[in-house]
């Protein structure tokens, strides 16, 4: 069969728009159905996803994903009519009564959650398409489907964890024989993963976004500060779940709508609301720390809770909690599990991949397979950079290299001598993390290349930590685990060795930490091609990894999108595939000082003749 599923709420936004008017926009953001996606499973194995705001490039974009759905038929040479079924990651079906006891809230179903709305949707965008082909997922069971199925394991403990589904934040199954037991849920009402995005609110940044700059953050703070208002604020219950009364806080419309009353809670036992403009100060740090081991511990009672009640000695994960790398790595260092494994599209784009896997799973033709490195979305052939290319010649030089092993050579030589190279090649990654196909590299030892990504080519905030990819033979020997322990996809914190902390400085977050990226050859061949390159220069097969973007801006997907990001921000070079770009009479890295330093590793004099 060929099933479509998709993800987010196309008009939650406009609707709240619409009836709160005076909401700050970062208030507007809290509503469901950001994160719109999709991803198509073709007899029981996915062969394409993405997120819509790759093409529409809106972060976070909530719209129906239907440049996303045109790509999957596209990339798997199939026509809408081929379609056995579209499958929406929710299912607020079974929620119609609670919804009807206000009239507000009876119109936000009717207009934008009933599942009659979005399959009116489908037949609006997907012309044609019969409504008796598009089924609802319960969206917690889309994610726990999303974990398991890519897990690979016949039996294991599946965690879905997040801001909330339908009516829960947090669900425990067991997972066995290609079924999904529920074990127990946490309502919506005591979510760690809401209180989390409230805080981050509090301290300045988004809501249903900047969840992971708090993590950045807080390594820099003192968490004892505010550790028992955390404690008061977020109880551990016996049988493995947890209560938070200061959500129960906001009884009126009004305040639900934006956690009024939480936030001035906030306000008065922690500190003053922060305004995106204004400084960082040692407070916020210090509410950030707190909050950031609330959340460990949170992650913790919950998972060695069941993992003891179960007694299943692997862990699968997903949700936008499941998103954060400090949580996964303590959880991995307790040994509590002898396996972890954390699905890469863990946010509600990876409910577009779960809702069609549980789907195929029900006709029984999932394949459940360890899922490899995410590059499920859109390549672009030589045709159409050779015509990009084109189209920028009066602002580019460039030259095409000879193939991956030079244009890795070149990219080595490159990095070695402190340049920040673009590195574009491929299909594109599914999920928040580039993985080595839209990614900005540079070295991990250079002390001011952390400063300098941040400042002239990320462009944001200073604290904000880098994470380095490193050849999976390699890994061990830089960072503190176990050897074969592989962690593909950018998910999860480690120690980096002690001895090893003052020669990867842009690298070793504040703490000792890092959000390590193992790369194998196996499933990632020309990045790990490129590692080995660079490792025959400067003795470690590592590069600082980042995603290619700046702040504010989806990571790109096309030529042109990734051209435009070159030309407006710091990156030194660009490697288009084995094409290798820099700007006309670039003034960043002259010739002669790039020969110096990088040891002619092409003849850069061609750049000036092309």
């Amino acid at each position: 069969m060929k099933i479509l599923g998709f993800s987010g709420f196309d008009g939650s936004v406009r609707f709240k728009q619409q009836h709160w008017p005076g909401l700050s926009e970062r208030e507007y953001r809290i509503v469901q159905g950001l994160d719109a996606a999709a991803a198509l499973f073709v007899d029981g194995e996915i062969v394409a996803a993405a997120a819509e705001e790759r093409f529409n490039r809106r972060k976070h974009s909530g719209a129906f994903p239907i440049r996303a759905i045109e790509y999957c038929l596209a990339e798997a040479g199939l026509s809408l009519e081929a379609i056995d079924e579209v499958v929406h990651g929710f299912n607020y079906g079974p929620h119609r009564i609670a919804y009807s006891l206000d009239p507000l809230n009876a119109r936000l179903y009717r207009e934008v959650l009933a599942p009659d709305a979005v399959a009116a949707q489908v037949a609006r965008c997907l012309e044609g398409f019969p409504r008796q082909k598009v089924h609802h997922v319960d969206h917690h069971l889309a994610h726990a489907a999303s974990a398991y199925f890519c897990s690979g394991w016949d039996e294991c403990l599946v965690l879905v964890i997040d801001g909330m589904g339908e009516s829960q934040s947090a669900s425990v199954y067991r997972a066995s024989d290609g079924k999904l037991q529920k074990l127990i849920e946490v309502p919506a009402r005591d979510s760690i993963g809401i209180l989390y995005s409230v805080v981050t609110l509090h301290l300045g940044f988004d809501f249903n976004a900047d969840e992971y700059k708090i993590m950045g953050l807080a390594p820099y703070g003192d968490p004892q500060r505010f550790r028992s208002f955390f404690e008061k604020a977020v109880q551990l219950n016996p049988d493995g779940t947890v209560s938070v009364p200061i959500l129960h806080l906001n009884r009126s419309p009004a305040e639900r709508q934006t956690y009024a009353a939480t936030r001035r809670k906030l306000e008065a036992e922690l500190v003053k609301p922060r305004q995106p403009e204004d400084d960082i100060t040692q407070d916020h740090r210090d509410v950030a720390a707190a909050l950031q081991q609330c959340l460990d511990r949170v992650m913790l009672h919950i998972c060695t809770s069941f993992g003891r009640k179960t007694g299943l000695r692997r862990l699968a994960l997903a949700g936008g909690v499941a998103l954060n790398c400090t949580a996964n790595g303590r959880i991995l260092r307790s040994g509590a599990f002898d396996e972890i494994f954390v699905q890469p599209a863990a946010g509600d784009d990876g409910a577009a991949l779960g809702a069609a896997a549980f789907r195929a799973s029900v006709h029984g033709e999932i394949k459940n397979k360890r899922l490899p490195v995410p590059f499920l979305g859109p390549s672009y052939g030589q045709r159409v950079i050779v015509e990009t290319l084109a189209r920028f010649r009066d602002r580019i030089d460039y030259v095409e290299l000879g193939g991956l092993s030079e244009a890795a050579q070149a990219a080595a030589r490159l990095i070695a001598g402190g340049c920040v190279v673009g590195w574009y090649r491929g299909r594109m990654e599914f999920g928040p993390r580039a993985l080595g196909h839209r990614s900005i590299l540079a070295d991990p030892g250079d002390p001011d290349m952390r400063h300098r990504i941040n400042a002239m080519v990320k462009m944001r905030e200073a604290f904000r930590p880098f994470a380095p990819a490193v050849t999976l033979r390699e890994a061990p020997r830089w960072f503190d685990i176990a050897p074969g322990v592989e962690l593909p996809y950018m998910i999860t914190t480690v120690d980096v060795r002690e001895a090893h902390r003052s020669t990867l400085p842009a690298v070793t977050h504040v703490d000792g930490s890092a959000r390590l990226q193992t790369v194998s050859p196996e499933d990632n061949h020309a990045f790990h091609t490129l590692l080995e390159a660079v490792g025959r220069v400067t003795g470690r097969e590592m590069v600082l990894n980042t995603s290619f973007n700046v702040k504010g801006q989806p990571i790109v997907n096309t030529p042109q999108q990734a051209l435009e990001t070159f030309l407006n921000c710091g990156i030194d070079f660009l490697f288009l595939d084995n094409f290798l770009v820099q700007r006309k009479n670039s003034t960043s890295y002259e010739v002669n000082t790039l020969r110096q330093r990088v040891g002619h590793p092409i003849d850069l004099e061609r750049l000036r003749n092309v």
